[in-house]
């Protein structure tokens, strides 16, 4: 686990994502995934690589059912990438790390 990833809750939902100065990832995901585990690496690496540039962060929908709900996550892993409070892109699946970060930078 990188100590710059956020782990996010139902409180710190809109303070970290959705009022964020600077784009935001959301992984939303459960421990029992499979392909969640498979993402967890480059997500940890995202995390170090655009720390201060973006913010890397993480819910598990299993802990927040309602927010998973509300934002209509069907299947995990789903990657959202929010700037300015939209949500500019979301994908399901997990992507090798340069087609993140290619969105990212996108973002950025």
């Amino acid at each position: 686990m990188s100590e710059n990833i956020i782990y996010l809750t139902q409180e710190t939902f809109e303070d970290e994502v959705l009022k964020s100065p600077i784009p935001v990832l959301v992984d939303f995901y459960a421990d029992w995934c499979g392909p969640c585990k498979a993402l967890g690496p480059v997500i940890d690496s995202l995390a170090g690589k655009y720390k201060g540039k973006a913010k890397i962060c993480k819910l598990n929908i299993d802990h927040h059912r309602n927010l998973a709900i509300s934002y209509g996550i069907m299947s995990i892993p789903t990657l959202f990438f929010i700037k300015d409070g939209e949500i500019k892109e979301r994908i399901t699946g997990a992507l090798p790390q340069p087609a993140i970060e290619e969105k990212l930078d996108a973002l950025l």
